[in-house]
């Protein structure tokens, strides 16, 4: 149950290959996206020439970025430095990404047609592929895990399998990345995959297949102790597989939600979940380029688990993993447990652009129940816990440990209170 910093050498050396189009990019950093209208919203299927759409996107960034007193003048330059030097798509590119640039904000980027199809299929949950995690040990590829009903899981590719040979090109010297590339190649619906497990050698024929993202896990600890993991808030469909999760553990005395390395998604998904832990509370509020702010309060539509609660941060706790710690523990819902969050409290929305590209901008900031403004700064946990390197390899996770022992003396406490 680890994640996180903790685990950063590591996913830096894994591959997803059922993530068929997913970059490194966006499973570390992967901003929300705000639900708001758009008046300069463009047709992604509308075909025009690699200056206009420099021009679509320059008017984008002026009219809608959040920081107005940051832009000032200055974006004007672009728009006479490059509108008559733009060739073909690559200098539109290098121009749109030097105006996003000039505004020294990681979270606002142009995405090409690739990238925008690749952030579209995380987050309608349609990802095409076979279903394995790969990693590269001591210069094999090794497969580290298979998801469950999966077309590798179902050809009988298993965990510590070494691929060999990927449609007849041999992986030896070959990078992670190039073996997943093989693996992945969006022109073939098949994938000829040969293993060695123990001494024996095998190939399989896979036929690639729509892999279904979960994003909620849910678990019984002890008997009596809620667990749900939210590994992301990208998917559209984390509010139904949140609901399922919360089924399963309605019935117990107290519940951990462990939001350790999640970075974020959807800022819908992080209000609804955190509206079902509060009653007629205040979850979040944004501000945006005007100044205007509008307050998101608890719409009090579902049940709410009104037991003993504690979430789980880190340092990779971000953007809607922190409006959700921010507005339990403003509200003293929950105690949080863990280290400092990573500190984004600002809002992007995805602007479709012309010739199937997109924009990520950031188009306003949010605070906290309590108007704290968390970005740069992160959430400070209630209990500070770290993971040492130590417990790691005792696999000792002190984090959930401490939420165990606070939330058994809190029933006990309950109990007695009661009586």
């Amino acid at each position: 149950m680890f994640s996180g910093s903790n685990k950063k050498h590591y996913i830096l050396t894994l591959v997803s290959v059922f993530l068929l189009f997913i970059t490194l990019k966006y499973t570390i950093n992967l901003p929300d996206i705000n639900k708001t209208d758009n008046k300069e919203t463009y047709s992604t299927q509308k075909e025009v020439s690699p200056k206009e759409l420099f021009l679509y996107s320059y008017n984008t960034i002026k009219n809608n970025y959040w920081d107005r007193s940051f832009l000032g003048s200055d974006i004007t330059r672009w728009e006479k430095r490059y509108i008559d030097k733009i060739r073909d798509d690559e200098d539109a590119k290098v121009a749109i990404n030097s105006m996003l640039q000039s505004l020294d904000d990681p979270y606002s980027k142009f995405l090409d047609e690739k990238e925008f199809e690749e952030q579209n299929s995380i987050i309608n949950s349609k990802i095409y592929g076979i279903g394995i995690n790969i990693s590269a040990d001591a210069g094999k590829i090794v497969v580290i895990n298979v998801i469950k009903g999966t077309p590798a899981d179902i050809s009988g590719i298993m965990a510590g399998d070494l691929i060999l040979k990927v449609n007849g090109e041999n992986t030896n010297g070959k990078s992670l990345f190039q073996v997943a590339s093989y693996i992945k190649n969006p022109n073939k619906q098949t994938v000829d995959i040969e293993i060695l497990r123990g001494d024996k050698k095998y190939t399989k024929h896979i036929n690639k297949a729509e892999i279904k993202i979960k994003t909620v896990k849910a678990d019984i600890l002890d008997k009596n102790i809620g667990y749900i993991k939210i590994s992301s808030f990208i998917s559209n469909e984390t509010p139904v597989e949140f609901i399922d999760a919360i089924n399963k553990v309605k019935d117990t005395n107290a519940l951990i939600l462990d939001l350790r390395g999640n970075t974020g998604g959807l800022f819908h998904n992080a209000v609804f979940v955190a509206d079902l832990f509060l009653k007629n509370k205040n979850i979040v509020s944004i501000q945006g380029r005007k100044g205007h702010k509008s307050l998101y309060k608890t719409q009090n539509k579902g049940y709410i688990y009104d037991k003993p609660m504690a979430v789980l941060v880190d340092s990779e706790s971000a953007s809607a993993s922190e409006i959700v710690s921010g507005a339990l523990k403003d509200n003293k819902r929950a105690i949080i447990i863990g280290t400092k969050t990573f500190g984004k409290g600002l809002v992007q929305k995805v602007f479709e652009m012309p010739n199937h590209t997109g924009i990520n901008l950031t188009i306003a900031r949010y605070l906290t129940p309590l108007d704290i403004d968390i970005n740069k700064k992160g959430i400070t946990p209630d209990y500070l816990i770290r993971i040492t390197k130590e417990d790691m390899e005792k696999n000792n996770d002190t984090q959930l440990n401490f939420a165990l022992k606070t939330l058994k003396a809190e029933i006990q406490r309950e109990k007695i209170a009661k009586n």
